[in-house]
């Protein structure tokens, strides 16, 4: 059978392959051995440059022209080589050193460099930086773009309805009025927020040996200081150095990594769950597409599927998330393999990621606030001006304000009459009673407006 999305299992790779394919070149298993193939060669660049290695001189020539590019990127015969020597060796980190060996054979006539490819390395050493790497790339150029888009666009929704009252509803029920930007708002400053700390997580790595201690390092070059080697040539990739761990780095910082993108996750799909209420309450409109159906046999239904698509995304995303956070930190003694299949997986879950905020992004350009129908609920609701009103009453000295608005408003509807007449029965100052009978309930928004142009 092909590779087709239509034949693949996963609809990260099938129906949504267009909308994960930013990813592919990062976690396939191509992505794992370009990242694994640079880790190598730049360690045997290192080692080459450190003063200590007496055997070695610094690469020069056609070699670093080779290693170089190597480093800088893997082409796809050259990964399908890779799989093909791992055939023969079952080991997958071995067989990335083996193919380095192969392509620098012709430029090293007595093998004296390239047997110092994984030198002192265990295949951890290699893993853990490329997963980092890995990491590090598909938050720095493709999650964190996507979640600027996201918080950018909410931005400019706060702007352009800053100013367009909503009734809101706390419980469900009918509460103090909103501005339908001010709504948004909210959700960009907890996205914004929630995207700077994903932002933050400091990506560590290790290369210390099979137990963490360097060992075989000391062995063979007792008079090199390694700790600090490993520690310059971690930096130099960007990373964190992390000086005590096991055979594996500890991926305490994976954890932090996926509950902060988890964070992210979740306010954004309570961001989807109240627009799909706003959408159902007809606050919303969606843009028409032509030749699109909402329904098998229903023709008038235009369903907000995208938010729809993207709950559910970001609810398998954050279940992935959580599990790995939750299991990657524990590993037995100094190392066992239970985390070696599930750390292939974050791809996926970082996929799942990247499908719900495409769709949020496409429900939000589809959104068009309905006005009529937004006042049509506000105007039904002239209870929710109880609270100012019995407010106002308190700083007056009123007798039992609340107990008397309570009395009036609580589990019915009320009429502008109704409140206006009790508005000028309580002989209140002529200004602020005058303020309280101009009040509606499209008018009574506070500072939402201010606060979503603030934004």
């Amino acid at each position: 059978m092909d590779t087709s999305p239509l034949t693949a299992i996963s609809p990260v790779d099938g129906r949504y392959a267009g909308r994960a394919s930013r990813l592919r070149p990062v976690f396939s298993e191509f992505g794992l051995i370009r990242y694994r193939v640079a880790v190598e060669a730049r360690w045997l660049l290192a080692l080459a440059d450190e003063p200590g290695i007496v055997e070695l001189d610094p690469v020069t020539g056609k070699p670093l022209e080779l290693l170089k590019s190597l480093a800088a990127g893997l082409t796809l015969e050259q990964a399908v080589r890779v799989k093909s020597i791992e055939g023969k060796t079952n080991h997958d980190v071995k067989a990335v050193e083996y193919f380095l060996k192969e392509q620098l054979a012709p430029l090293d006539a007595d093998g004296r460099l390239r047997e110092f490819f994984h030198f002192a390395c265990t295949s951890e050493d290699i893993n853990n930086l490329a997963y980092a790497l890995m990491l590090r790339d598909a938050r720095n150029e493709v999650l964190l773009p996507e979640q600027n888009g996201l918080t950018t666009r909410l931005a400019h929704l706060a702007e352009e309805y800053a100013a367009l009252p909503m009734l809101s509803r706390t419980h469900g029920q009918a509460a103090s009025p909103t501005t339908l930007g001010k709504e948004f708002a909210n959700f960009a400053w907890r996205l914004r927020r929630l995207g700077a700390s994903f932002a933050q997580v400091e990506i560590l790595g290790k290369l210390n040996g099979a137990v963490g201690n360097y060992n075989a390092h000391l062995a063979a070059y007792p008079d090199v200081d390694w700790p600090a080697v490993s520690r310059l040539f971690v930096e130099s990739l960007g990373l964190a150095s992390n000086p005590y761990t096991t055979q594996i780095e500890p991926h305490d910082w994976i954890a932090e990594y996926c509950h902060a993108l988890e964070r992210f996750n979740t306010a954004l799909l309570d961001l989807c769950r109240d627009l799909w209420g706003y959408v159902s309450l007809g606050y919303f409109k969606q843009k028409l597409v032509a030749g699109e159906v909402g329904s098998s046999t229903m023709p008038h239904k235009v369903n907000p599927i995208d938010f729809e698509n993207a709950e559910g995304n970001l609810g398998i995303a954050n279940a992935l998330l959580g599990h790995f956070a939750a299991k990657l930190p524990v590993s037995r003694w100094q190392r066992d393999l239970t985390d070696s299949t599930v750390l292939r997986n974050i791809g996926v879950a970082l996929g799942h990621s990247l499908i719900a905020y495409s769709s949020v992004m496409k429900g939000l350009e589809r959104l068009e606030a309905d006005p009529a129908r937004l006042e049509q609920d506000l105007e039904a609701n002239w209870e929710v001006l109880g609270e100012a009103i019995q407010t106002a009453m308190r700083r007056h000295g009123l007798e039992n304000p609340y107990e008397q608005l309570k009395a009036l408003t609580r589990g019915r509807r009320v009429t502008p009459e109704e409140l206006r007449a009790f508005i000028g029965g309580l002989g209140l100052p002529g200004e602020v009673q005058h303020r309280l009978l101009e009040l509606t309930p499209g008018t009574y928004t506070g500072l939402a407006a201010r606060l979503a142009r603030d934004l």
